[in-house]
């Protein structure tokens, strides 16, 4: 009920690249960047407007992409700027899912809700075996997110 829902950036970026031809993608690409690494969702804002008014006449549907999902897109200018480049991308969220949707699509039904639970369990404990790359500056992050979270995260 709590959570805050973030569009992958990543996705956004393919998707806006999609209607830009050749010639101009590097550019495009490289101008729509400043968006999405601004410091702060004002300084995005104001990135998105001086990246429309460039583009926007030759590829409106791309411009247009990034205004119809920016609420969803800009959810992670909220936290700071260690986090922003964990949260970013939905890549290891889409990731963890597919493991789990892997263990539990074999099965039609369960028995029980804690048949199900079990499984799910299972499965994030198999995915956490690879899990071998480190989050750079970890500490600082998991103390903004104990600072952020506090009534959600419990070590």
């Amino acid at each position: 009920p709590e959570s805050q829902t973030q569009i992958c950036v990543v996705h956004q970026i393919r998707n806006a690249c999609k209607y830009v031809v050749w010639k101009d993608r590097k550019e495009f690409s490289a101008d729509m960047k400043h968006i999405y690494t601004a410091p702060t969702k004002q300084a995005a804002e104001a990135a998105l407007g001086d990246f429309a008014e460039k583009w926007e006449s030759k590829y409106s549907y791309a411009i247009q992409s990034w205004r119809n999902n920016w609420d969803e897109l800009t959810v992670f200018f909220e936290f700071p700027l260690e986090i922003r480049k964990i949260i970013y991308t939905t890549n290891l969220i889409e990731n963890l899912n597919g493991k789990i949707r892997k263990y539990t699509k074999n099965k039609m039904s369960f028995p029980t809700d804690d048949a199900v639970m079990k499984s799910v369990y299972l499965a994030l404990k198999e995915a956490t075996k690879k899990w071998t790359m480190p989050i750079h500056n970890w500490g600082i992050v998991l103390n903004q997110f104990m600072l952020i979270f506090e009534k959600r995260l419990r070590l």
